[in-house]
């Protein structure tokens, strides 16, 4: 999307204006009259065509920066397709349901979010998905804390902590990949660079979710064995279930692209479930486009088991084209251009430097919601600019990381955001003041800036 051209060149003060209105359209809908995303996006887009044909762009420049847009993101359009598949083939072979009898033994020791911000982010980083991690044991974690009566909002914000530490320092991850690649550095230069700011992060976290875990007292073991034994009932728990996870550990580590790697632990899924149900060719298309459906008559277990396919893809998939075709029209309108060279010129210290570029990726991930893009602008925005100022490239993927991967999934409408939500049924409003990895570590990329610590020069 970096390469649409921009057809006009407004001022500071116009783009500013257009931003802001743009935000609050989709802020007010969402937050004060309920709507969901599509449609403010959709209103924001019109708006944009009209301001366009206002300052004479021509329609035909203005559809095809949206298509430019949207295909910019068609790569992750077919990972969700995968993973509503990836979802399904896990629930039928049974390897949801073993990981969530198998988290069930967990929850009788102290600590329980703690406990889940570690296990999700070790499988984070294990696997280098923060969205896969999302799907799978996340999901479970969130019916195990329905089950003990934790707080759903604060569980959601330590798996999405735990999922958004393995994304951000796994060498599997696309967007640590992209971060060292767009800065031209090793990648596990740029991994080690990052341990300054994300390990005090980490720990601090992980106080902060020990603190808030109920206590043992609190959790009643007969409840946990009655959602045991209905687990059983449903004879979807087996060893070997454990086995499409290792796949897809395996397939990761050997770098296997993501794509293939979802197919493959998918494949194997379906195969293992052939030794536990009798289902028929036309069952496994059934639960593979539409989800899988659980009737235990336990409502936990149930809320856990039914999901997964692609149709309930759908919502977040259309969510995406909306939200990349609204970017696209903001790069051919020049409005995140001029903004973005607006602070770049402001930036004269260090301190300020860091301070501006996280602004941009967050800026980035508020106004498009695009994780990939808040990285890929932001590198090339100020790429020169560190050089100016003798800066090694490093501190740039380290603050494009803090603030650019981490905080996509704090924001409503961006794509990780309406995933995750639609995922864990958990609103992005709600886990977000508990999110607290993804909170610290813009906060202390930037406070490392001010205080010089951990910044390398040339």
């Amino acid at each position: 999307m970096f390469s649409i051209e921009a057809k006009s060149k407004p001022s500071v003060f116009e783009a500013l204006f257009i931003v802001i209105l743009v935000i609050s359209i989709i802020s007010i809908a969402i937050g004060k009259f309920g709507s969901t995303p599509h449609i403010p996006i959709l209103l924001s887009i019109i708006l944009l065509i009209f301001y366009g044909l206002l300052k004479r762009v021509p329609f035909k420049v203005l559809e095809e920066s949206m298509k430019s847009g949207a295909i910019s993101g068609i790569g992750a359009i077919y990972i969700f397709f995968l993973i509503g598949i990836l979802i399904s083939s896990w629930i039928v072979s049974g390897t949801i349901p073993t990981l969530l009898y198998m988290g069930f033994t967990l929850v009788s020791a102290s600590f329980f979010y703690a406990i889940v911000f570690i296990i999700t982010a070790i499988i984070g980083t294990a696997i280098g998905s923060s969205l896969t991690t999302v799907a799978t044991i996340g999901v479970a974690f969130v019916s195990i804390a329905g089950a003990i009566d934790a707080s759903l909002a604060l569980t959601a914000g330590a798996i999405v902590s735990g999922a958004f530490f393995g994304d951000k320092m796994s060498p599997l991850s696309d967007t640590t990949n992209l971060a060292a690649s767009i800065v031209d550095i090793d990648l596990f230069e740029h991994i080690k660079n990052m341990s300054w700011t994300t390990i005090p992060a980490f720990i601090i976290s992980g106080v902060l979710y020990a603190v808030l875990s109920p206590s043992i007292a609190g959790v009643n073991n007969t409840t946990i064995e009655y959602y045991q034994a209905s687990l059983q009932d449903t004879n979807l728990v087996h060893w070997y279930a454990i086995v499409p996870l290792l796949v897809l550990i395996v397939c990761t580590f050997i770098k296997v692209p993501a794509f293939l790697t979802l197919i493959i632990s998918s494949l194997v899924a379906l195969f293992l479930s052939i030794f536990h149900t009798s289902l028929s060719i036309s069952d496994y298309c059934a639960i593979l486009y539409s989800g899988f459906v659980s009737e235990t008559g336990v409502e936990v277990i149930d809320s856990l088991l039914t999901r997964g396919g692609i149709s309930n893809m759908f919502f977040t998939i259309m969510l995406v084209v909306l939200s990349l075709s609204m970017g696209g029209l903001l790069f051919a309108l020049g409005i995140i251009q001029t903004l973005l060279s607006k602070i770049e010129s402001l930036l004269k210290s260090v301190g300020a430097l860091i301070t501006g570029t996280a602004f941009t990726a967050i800026g980035i991930n508020v106004v498009v919601g695009e994780q990939y893009l808040s990285i890929l602008l932001t590198g090339e925005a100020f790429k020169q600019k560190y050089r100016e100022l003798g800066l090694q490239p490093k501190n740039l993927s380290r603050v494009m990381e803090d603030a650019g991967t981490v905080v996509n999934p704090l924001i409503p409408w961006s794509v990780c955001g309406l995933f995750i939500a639609s995922t864990l049924n958990v609103s992005v409003i709600d886990y977000l003041p508990f999110a607290f990895f993804c909170l610290l570590s813009p906060v202390l990329t930037i406070l490392f800036g001010w205080l010089n610590l951990t910044i390398s020069k040339n």
